[in-house]
């Protein structure tokens, strides 16, 4: 071990490549940061520059790209209520109400140490237990998927302030709009009304951006200027205070293992992660009432469960040659193009690229930390803006991010539409959140339940033979019925204090 990290420093400190990652980290941060753009069009955006590049300081610099803007993404969610990144949504539940509420730095502060936790108990997984995760990663099949993803939908409705049957009623209609589009295994076109647009599915960036961005600019289209305009923020305000230190401390390290566990999954991502981390400290929270309405551990566990997942997405990317994420996908291309490829034989075949860009994850997460905590400043600043100046530009920027995807106006009339449908959605006190978790993990859930008959021959009873499976629906059952009991009790309250 003390021979391969001194390999990949030796590989990660020279003058090129630590300009490059800190090239990569940068311009990562500032498009994570611009709402609607986000990592994957970052990345997609400047692969062709890596093609000039050696294969080790392209690959450190599109990882660069990557986790910068993952960390860049919750600045947005917290200042704007604009997710920077699909995974980052979660961060509008508790960093919004708190920039509202006039801390606005100490948010973006918890953001950034806590993905720089994250983030390093993410890299000292991957050096550390990459075989044993991809191990266990690759133990996994069809039938434990489909279980692991019908959790996290359960998991998901739980996210919910109000009554957790309106979550369940968001997480299905994610899952309904998950389904839009040609069935891969029919050729069947589904829901998609006629119109060649919905042919290849709904964008998940245009969905994000209209329940969330949009919908949060027609909802505050009358306020004139951002409630904490005139605050001031120096490193004093930055710093959270003793009590809210310890509360972010444990949910942190839990955040982090669950990224670590679900970026390691092959295709789980870091949307699952952050999800189900908040779902998590939610639960495990004295007073559960206090999130949504800016709880530091509503910060603290999804961002450090998002950027431990980014670093672990990795995992199956190297060892295992299967894309641990979208974006992975594109790194792996940039490694067949270089001639390399991904695998079991990648460590012990090239240890130069695989330490090398490991231990240029330190240095760009270190990077990071002092990058972000200078600029907080500029980003709270930000909300000093008139929100009539403001928010033609987010609109503009939404839009852009949106048609630079796939130069679509169809995209782009999604957007609108889904803006209106996210406002409805908060009138009648449904919140957004369950909605875009169904919609990522429906057509996943749907394809391995497929797979999961197909090597069954149409037998149910595969998914309660298999231990782990029936662990993981067990685990799903008992959070349904914990659920009901909740909404049971409630109810009753009403009855009898009508």
């Amino acid at each position: 071990m003390l021979e391969n990290i001194l390999l990949g420093l030796q590989t990660a400190l020279t003058l090129e490549n630590i300009f490059y990652c800190f090239a990569g980290v940068f311009l990562g941060t500032f498009i994570g940061v611009l709402p609607g753009i986000g990592s994957l069009a970052a990345v997609s955006m400047l692969l062709p520059l890596s093609f000039y590049l050696d294969p080790t300081t392209a690959l450190v610099m599109l990882a660069g790209v990557y986790y910068g803007a993952e960390y860049g993404g919750s600045t947005a969610s917290i200042l704007l209520n604009l997710p920077g990144t699909p995974s980052s949504a979660v961060t509008c539940l508790d960093g919004y109400p708190m920039a509202m509420a006039g801390r606005a730095g100490v948010a973006l502060f918890i953001t950034t140490i806590a993905s720089f936790v994250g983030g390093s108990i993410g890299i000292l997984m991957l050096m550390l237990f990459a075989p044993l995760l991809a191990s266990f990663a690759l133990s996994f099949g069809p039938s434990e998927y489909f279980a692991l993803m019908t959790l996290g939908l359960v998991a998901a409705a739980g996210v919910v302030q109000g009554s957790p049957l309106k979550g369940l009623a968001m997480v299905l209609l994610g899952l309904l709009l998950g389904s839009v589009g040609v069935d891969i295994n029919t050729g069947e076109t589904r829901l998609t009304f006629g119109l060649q647009g919905l042919y290849d599915g709904i964008s998940l960036v245009a969905l994000a951006m209209g329940l969330f961005g949009v919908a949060e600019i027609i909802s505050s289209i009358n306020t004139h200027k951002p409630a904490s305009s005139g605050m001031k923020v120096r490193l004093r305000s930055m710093l959270p205070s003793s009590e809210e230190s310890r509360k972010i401390g444990f949910p942190m390290l839990r955040g982090a293992g669950i990224g670590s566990f679900f970026g390691a999954l092959p295709g789980a991502g870091q949307s699952i992660a952050s999800f189900i981390g908040y779902s998590v400290e939610k639960r495990m929270s004295k007073d559960p009432s206090r999130f949504g309405k800016g709880a530091p551990e509503g910060l603290a566990s999804p961002e450090a469960a998002n950027n431990a997942a980014v670093q672990a997405s990795f995992v199956p990317t190297l060892t295992l040659g299967i894309p641990g994420s979208a974006t992975m996908a594109l790194m792996m291309g940039a490694l067949l193009i270089h001639g390399i490829t991904p695998g079991p034989g990648l460590i012990s075949d090239r240890p130069d690229i695989f330490w090398g860009l490991t231990m240029s994850f330190w240095i760009g997460n270190i990077m990071l930390l002092i990058l972000n905590i200078p600029l907080i400043g500029i980003w709270v600043s930000l909300l000093k803006i008139r929100y009539s100046y403001l928010y033609p530009t987010i609109l503009c920027l939404i839009c852009i991010g949106v048609y630079t995807l796939n130069y679509s106006l169809f995209e782009v009339a999604l957007v609108l539409f889904f803006g209106a449908l996210g406002y409805s959605m908060r009138l009648l006190g449904f919140e957004p959140a369950p909605v875009i978790i169904g919609f990522v993990l429906g057509p996943m859930l749907e394809e391995n339940l497929r797979r999961a008959m197909l090597m069954a021959r149409g037998d149910f009873t595969v998914l309660l033979s298999r231990p782990i499976t029936a662990v993981l629906l067990a685990i799903a059952a008992i959070l349904l019925i914990r659920m009901a009991i909740q909404m049971i009790r409630r109810s009753q309250r009403s009855t009898a204090n009508p």
